[in-house]
């Protein structure tokens, strides 16, 4: 059973900037793909960001695009979302995970490893 440890969660000012990073037990070599979601206090888990493990193909939600970057180091064993000009609204607790082929990374459905997740908040 894969597990998944997320980071870099935290406080920060409307504007700023956080790093998360996810670290898997089996390393991410021979999964399919992975990402990152969200859910916001008293809304539905939500997809930000994901990304295929063969081509590095990176796929952004809406709110995501253009301020947000999801990163894999394989060497590392790390897969990253760099988070910029951070508003209140993207405060919410942000879940690592890994997904295999027919895996939805807009609701989350069909993905089978989830890491407990970090908090975020933004002030403003």
């Amino acid at each position: 059973q894969m597990q998944l440890v997320e980071s870099g969660g935290g406080s920060v000012a409307s504007g700023g900037s956080l790093t998360l990073s996810c670290t898997a037990s089996d390393g991410f070599a021979s999964t399919h793909s992975m990402g990152w979601f969200r859910q916001r206090t008293g809304k539905h888990r939500e997809g930000v960001a994901n990304i295929y493990t063969d081509t590095l193909r990176a796929h952004y939600s809406k709110f995501a695009t253009g301020r947000f970057t999801i990163s894999l180091d394989s060497a590392k064993n790390t897969l990253s979302l760099q988070m910029n000009n951070l508003t209140p609204e993207n405060t919410a607790m942000y879940y690592c995970a890994v997904g295999v082929p027919g895996s939805d990374y807009v609701d989350g459905d069909r993905i089978p490893y989830w890491g407990q997740g970090t908090q975020v908040t933004v002030s403003s």
